[in-house]
């Protein structure tokens, strides 16, 4: 079935087995109305499969039979062409005081989500977790867009490799404590002059924990922390790539040093266990199937339950802002896929903003360091801004 196909395409890529049974319909199903009956939230599971004459949606509810629909007219060539559009539209930051990416928006919505909505609303679903087929795993499904609404206005969103591959545990976040890194300067890549105040947002005013920035954000003191301390929550803004090729061509920049996506297994993140793993500033070569499965993977190669990263390099400010107003939501939404969504809605209503020098949002106010104050007031409404981020394994 598909989801063991996907679950061994990710091992092969990633170069390892996971001890792991593969599931059936029902097995999946089982842990949809556990996790529904643990989290007070309802998922179902969405899987693309493309071929070269149309595309193909199946769709896990928590109860009774799949739901297949074939979709014609979303041809692989077709399919990949807007899929294409779309992240180049989103994705540039030339396009962002215009609505250039609606029609692919659009179109893409029709294909993959309007032959599902009448089941959708029967089911009364409020999370939708995406198992991707190769070239729509880079998709930023939170921006497709039914001429009304996004559908991350609609539903809480999640990237799955597989479902035998997402760890399902349910853990509590809102009382974890947080390890954070972070690196402003850097020999060979542009400055991110707001992570000083992103990390010191997080683990002083919004969240509790421990903080490390640029010298000190190395692989030693990370190890070192986590020997000492559980950590619930990981937050590392720095530059990071998920790269074509080989899985050790991706990698997470640490002080003198690059973490390297294949190495990342040998941390052990998942003893102690590490609930979710935040990448702010990290980006992924779109269009690359190899780059996709890093991505995609990104929460099984770590160990984490769930990752949350962006597809492309999202803008300083904008990256402050959307984590600021996310780990503000993490205290009270039900599951770490539903504070994401919280604060992407924040955004793209206008609530988090640039005005006179400060980063407003729920979150209250941060004062922006002299490089962001140039940009002078603005808001962060384009899907530019919040849509590249992502949930990648468990949305629970």
């Amino acid at each position: 079935m598909t989801d063991r196909f996907y679950s061994e395409e990710f091992e092969g890529y990633l170069g390892r087995q996971f001890p792991v049974s593969y599931l059936s319909y029902t097995g999946i199903q089982s842990k949809l109305s556990e996790m529904a009956a643990i989290t007070g939230t309802r998922a179902v599971v969405i899987y693309t499969f493309v071929e070269a004459d149309q595309l193909n949606l199946l769709l896990v509810p928590p109860a009774g039979k799949p739901i297949y629909k074939s979709v014609p007219a979303a041809n692989a060539k077709v399919l990949m062409e807007q899929v294409r559009k779309l992240q180049q539209q989103i994705g540039d930051p030339t396009q962002r005081r215009t609505t250039s990416y609606l029609a692919s928006s659009q179109q893409l919505y029709q294909w993959l989500i309007a032959p599902l909505e009448g089941e959708l609303q029967q089911l009364d679903v409020d999370t939708l977790m995406f198992s991707m087929d190769t070239g729509l795993r880079t998709l930023p499904v939170a921006a497709l867009h039914n001429g009304q609404q996004f559908l991350v206005e609609q539903y809480s969103l999640s990237l799955i490799p597989s479902l035998v591959l997402t760890d399902d545990r349910y853990a509590d976040v809102r009382n974890a404590s947080v390890l954070a890194m972070g690196m402003s300067q850097f020999p060979d890549q542009p400055p991110l002059p707001a992570v000083p105040v992103e990390i010191a947002s997080i683990s002083e005013n919004l969240w509790s924990g421990q903080a490390f920035l640029n010298q000190a954000s190395t692989l030693e003191n990370l190890q070192r922390e986590r020997r000492k301390q559980s950590f619930g929550i990981i937050h590392i803004a720095t530059h990071g790539e998920f790269k074509p090729g080989e899985v050790n061509n991706s990698y997470i920049q640490l002080w003198g040093e690059k973490l390297r996506l294949d190495e990342m297994e040998q941390l052990k993140w998942h003893d102690p266990p590490v609930n979710l793993l935040v990448l702010s500033a990290c980006r992924t070569a779109v269009g690359d199937s190899q780059a996709e499965l890093g991505f995609a993977g990104l929460a099984v190669q770590t160990g984490a339950s769930s990752a949350l990263a962006s597809m492309w390099y999202a803008n300083d400010a904008g990256t402050l802002g959307l984590m600021s107003e996310f780990y503000k939501s993490l205290h009270s939404a039900p599951i770490k896929a539903e504070a994401l969504r919280r604060a992407q809605i924040a955004m793209l209503q206008g609530d988090v903003r640039l005005q006179n020098g400060e980063m407003m949002g729920n979150f209250g106010k941060l004062s922006l360091p002299p490089e962001l104050t140039a940009l002078g007031n603005r808001n962060l409404k384009h899907p530019y801004y919040w849509a590249g981020f992502t949930m990648i394994g468990s949305p629970w």
